[in-house]
């Protein structure tokens, strides 16, 4: 078999992906957040144009699959319409911006964020995978998250800008946070960057500068699970899919003025009815569906040799510490290590422990049956 094909660009909706199911339309949502008006929109063009579902990446976008190349261009049509896509497709792809939970219109992570859309266009080239961190809410909690540049609260409270995987980071006053940031995106390349393609890749092979080693982030905060928070309600996406008809119901029985789109694969209702029954979503933050990461493996994916999420549930509840069911060996659901991780391989599965997809397995050539049968394969799991 063949390794599996891996690609230096994500899906969006100028640059759509082929899959097994047909295009994958990516949408970066401007401030990860969609009014109800438009959410509900938007769960009408994935029935009427893709296959009913809507998936919620790592990076808090959304996409839909299953999408015709025939439909595509009144699809497009339609997503500019609502005002969901950018008119210059570079700046769409440069637009990776990860949003934290808490923010507030005019705060400093949303005049960050305006400062932001008007930087994009002039930053040099850089991978199309990178993305941008602003962990400026009222609790730090992206730091795990993919991000190559990530604007932060040092220890002292004022804004730093880090690159990914540096302990440290240089502050930065917000009328120059766009300029430290062409700094340190300058350096990134002049440094050779762009050959490993990612910061956190690039930094055990060069020596970051002196002035991007000054000042400690703050502590994050703990874990975003599914419940309450003051007003608002966060709620959770077993494997990030969501029923575009089971959402748009949900948005208008809430009454919920707005969706935030979230990391974790968690969104948050903006005000509304705290009470309102979400059937097909998480609602407590002790399911073990929020442990478990599984792309759409076979036959969704033309990459993927097995079907991934029934066994990744079933797997669920008997793996403390984290379950990775991948397609192939490119690990699209998780990149990082997990306590276990599956990879398909010609219709089989190989057994990680404690690493990644492309990691030596411990174990190969596994069927669904023998991993029903972990206590065997791994002594000591329940």
């Amino acid at each position: 078999m063949s390794a599996p094909t891996v690609r230096g660009w994500c899906p969006g909706a100028h640059r759509p992906m082929r899959s097994g199911d047909g295009l994958v339309v990516r949408l970066r949502p401007f401030r990860a957040e969609l009014p109800a008006a438009q959410g509900q929109a938007l769960c009408a063009l994935a029935e009427t144009y893709g296959n009913g579902m809507l998936e919620l990446t790592s990076r808090a976008n959304l996409q839909l699959r299953g999408v015709r190349e025939t439909a595509f261009p009144p699809l497009f049509e339609r997503l500019g319409a609502l005002g969901l896509i950018d008119a210059d497709p570079d700046l769409e792809a440069r637009r990776n911006i990860l949003m934290p939970l808490g923010w507030r219109d005019g705060d400093l992570t949303d005049r960050l964020h305006a400062a932001l859309l008007k930087t994009l266009p002039a930053l040099p080239h850089l991978p199309g995978k990178m993305g941008i961190a602003l962990d400026t809410g009222p609790r730090a909690h992206l730091a795990a998250d993919s991000a190559d540049f990530r604007f932060e609260l040092a220890q002292t409270g004022e804004l730093m800008l880090r690159p990914d995987s540096a302990a440290r980071g240089r502050p930065v006053a917000e009328a120059d946070a766009m300029d430290a940031l062409a700094d340190l995106a300058a350096w990134f390349i002049a440094s050779g960057g762009p050959a490993a393609g990612r910061m956190a890749r690039h930094l055990p092979r060069a020596a970051v500068p002196g002035v991007w080693q000054q000042v400690l982030p703050r502590s994050a905060g703990p874990a975003l699970v599914p419940g309450a928070v003051e007003a608002d309600r966060l709620i959770g996406v077993p494997f990030g899919t969501i029923e575009a008809a089971a959402l748009s119901a949900l948005l208008r029985a809430s009454g919920a003025r707005a969706m935030r789109l979230m990391t974790g694969r968690l969104f948050c209702l903006l005000g509304g009815r705290g009470d309102t029954p979400v059937p097909g979503f998480v609602t407590t933050p002790d399911s073990p569906l929020l442990g478990v990461h599984a792309c759409p493996g076979a036959p969704f994916c033309p990459q993927a040799t097995v079907a991934t999420r029934a066994l990744a549930t079933r797997l669920a509840p008997r793996v403390d510490g984290g379950l990775h069911v991948s397609g192939c060996a490119k690990g699209c659901a998780l990149p990082r290590a997990a306590r276990l991780t599956l990879v398909g391989r010609n219709g089989a599965f190989d057994l990680v422990e404690n690493g990644a997809p492309s990691d030596l397995p411990s174990r190969t050539g596994l069927t669904p049956a023998q991993l029903d049968d972990l206590p065997t394969l791994l002594p000591g799991m329940p």
